[in-house]
């Protein structure tokens, strides 16, 4: 068996690649990234694209095609990965979420690919107060990022058949420890809050509905949907991936952190404007058709893993908002740098090709 994983370099990759690792010890992975975050590290141990058989380094928007020869299943992780991104870089996002996945599933189908899982999130849903959001609920995006969800949710839906499914796996809002770490995930940036300085600012009235999902599970379900049968939700099948239980209002979330974390303050900004981000979701769905795969993380072990995890790399940083483990940092200073130029590319690639 081949499975490819593109943005396999990312938060989440390293986490799914151990996951597949283990549930399928014959398979030749394959993992496909941009790079921009190589060095986004956050652990001790052996680099992660060690577990994979190959790492090729490319742009899903100019997908090499031979790549797919042979592959069972891809995994399509690439993408930048939230609001401020999105907010930043906006064609690039449209770009790389939509387009890039689109072209890179009709690829698939066409070299003879069988299953196609896509990441998507529970943000299409946007600002919604009346009643938890099923999947039949109606999308509400309000970011660059939410949309390209939405678009590529569309536009993959007519690609699906008997023989080659497609799984689109709405997750929660992403957390917890991964060796490439992000601190722009709100318990991950409590957790590193409460560890660094001992203070959580809530930048609104926390009042905001969010539902999370811990990185384990999230690979957890992406393993399920590569052995999905079509009978399990139909060829083309969008789900909301978390559990019922991690619905908390941001509020929660610090005391949460508070309670692993001792003498930690939280304040509350009661003057902030009404977040337009919060909205609750059911995961019946998911429960019922993937009963196996359902989250196992509960919310005081990811704080307790996270504080851990960053305890173990000695961690300090009062400043994190401004480092490394903050996505959007990290493609600013590369473009400030003219290595990557406003699209998102890399200029050295440009150079070395003429």
């Amino acid at each position: 068996m081949k499975i490819l994983i593109t943005g396999n370099m990312g938060f989440v990759g390293p986490v799914l690649v151990r996951r597949l690792r283990v549930s399928y010890p014959e398979a030749e992975l394959i993992g496909f990234d941009m790079g921009y975050f190589g060095n986004c590290l956050s652990s001790n141990g052996i680099l992660p694209e060690c577990r994979v058989d190959v790492q090729h380094f490319g742009d899903v928007r100019r997908f090499p095609k031979q790549l797919l020869t042979g592959v069972d299943a891809v995994v399509y992780l690439a993408a930048l990965s939230n609001d401020p991104l999105g907010n930043a870089f906006e064609t690039a996002t449209f770009n790389i979420n939509h387009r890039g996945s689109v072209s890179t599933a009709q690829a698939a189908k066409e070299a003879g690919a069988n299953a196609f899982i896509y990441a998507s999130s529970c943000s299409v849903y946007g600002y919604a107060e009346d009643g938890a959001r099923t999947e039949e609920s109606p999308v509400n995006p309000l970011t660059a990022y939410a949309k390209s969800k939405v678009w590529t949710e569309r536009d993959l839906a007519p690609l699906a058949d008997p023989k080659f499914k497609i799984t689109c796996l709405r997750f929660a809002t992403a957390c917890g420890m991964s060796d490439r770490l992000r601190l722009d995930l709100v318990l991950n940036d409590f957790v590193a809050a409460a560890v660094a300085s001992k203070k959580i600012s809530i930048l609104s009235d926390g009042t905001p509905w969010r539902p999370l999902i811990h990185v384990k599970d999230m690979a957890r379900a992406m393993d399920w949907a590569i052995r999905r049968e079509v009978t399990a939700g139909g060829p083309f099948l969008t789900v909301n991936v978390g559990d019922d239980r991690w619905n908390y209002q941001v509020k929660e979330l610090a005391e949460a952190v508070a309670e692993v974390i001792p003498a930690v303050e939280v304040s509350v900004n009661k003057n902030a404007q009404p977040d337009k981000r919060s909205y609750r979701v059911s995961f019946e769905k998911f429960k019922r058709l993937a009963p196996g795969y359902t989250p196992e993380v509960d919310l005081i072990t990811a704080v307790t893993e996270l504080r851990e995890g960053l305890n173990a790399i000695n961690f300090k940083d009062e400043n994190f908002r401004h480092s490394s483990f903050v996505r959007l940092n990290v493609l600013t200073r590369l473009k400030q740098m003219g290595l990557l130029t406003a699209d998102l590319e890399w200029t050295v690639l440009r150079a070395s090709s003429v």
